[in-house]
């Protein structure tokens, strides 16, 4: 195995036992991940800075308010005071109610959303401050809580109900933050490539004195014209040094 899959492999193996340690890890279990690779002092102390800024405490938990913006701290607040006007009840209570959601009791299984409101509140902020509002990580996270109340006939005991419904949330916000990089990955890619595209004509056109076709442009670059084609549409037709009249532009169904 090369050194990078075993780095990568690592790196997630500790991320996970941060995840079942409240976000934290030491500097020990760190090390001993990373025993095989025989890191230097430099290079674990970048795996320490890229925990940190993961949100994982290293010797002791972060406070996960320290990332979240003035707008989201004011959102959280007004949503806990909404989940405060609801009514509490006590841990014995909140187990008959997930009792009688494995049962299969409608308004059980309601109540117990409301009743895990708080929490999901709590997971969010541990995932603040990775490109996505703390808004739609409790939305996500809130979705999954109503599945998950659907789903709790398949645990044995009550006691399992907790474990089961922080996991599935906690999953549905770290798919959310995927999704939203691989889009945001996907965006840049778009504008890349209307960028590149932009230039090259900007540059032709100059030379010409005029608006460049896209056979034209296509002839003169390393560009093809699939590629330039797919850029004036992604641009709205928005690339002025290009002739977006010009009969050479296929319609979209056409590529």
């Amino acid at each position: 195995m090369n050194k990078e899959v075993l780095f990568a492999q690592s790196l997630e193996q500790i991320r996970k036992l941060a995840k079942q340690q409240g976000n934290c890890v030491s500097e020990e279990q760190v090390r001993e991940k990373f025993a095989r690779l025989e890191l230097s002092d430099d290079k674990l102390q970048m795996v320490y800075d890229y925990l940190l800024q993961h949100k994982v405490g290293i010797g002791e938990p972060m406070d996960p308010d320290d990332f979240l913006t003035d707008e989201e701290r004011d959102y959280l607040q007004d949503y806990l005071d909404e989940i405060a006007r609801m009514p509490m009840c006590s841990e014995s209570e909140r187990k008959a109610y997930t009792i009688s959601a494995m049962a299969g009791e409608a308004q059980a299984r309601n109540r117990l959303v409301e009743l895990y409101l708080k929490d999901v509140a709590e997971i969010a902020k541990l995932y603040a401050g990775q490109g996505v509002y703390l808004e739609d990580l409790i939305g996500e996270g809130n979705v999954a809580l109503a599945m998950g109340v659907t789903m709790l006939g398949s645990l044995e005991r009550p006691e399992e109900a907790q474990g089961m419904l922080g996991k599935m949330i906690m999953d549905a916000m770290e798919e959310y933050i995927k999704e939203n990089a691989d889009n945001q990955k996907k965006d840049q890619r778009v504008a890349d490539k209307v960028n590149e595209v932009f230039e090259k004509a900007k540059e032709l056109s100059e030379d010409l004195r005029r608006k460049v076709t896209v056979k034209e442009l296509a002839a003169e670059t390393r560009l093809t014209r699939k590629a330039i084609e797919d850029a004036v549409r992604m641009s709205g037709f928005g690339i002025e040094y290009i002739d977006s009249a010009a009969k050479d532009i296929l319609p979209e169904t056409e590529c």
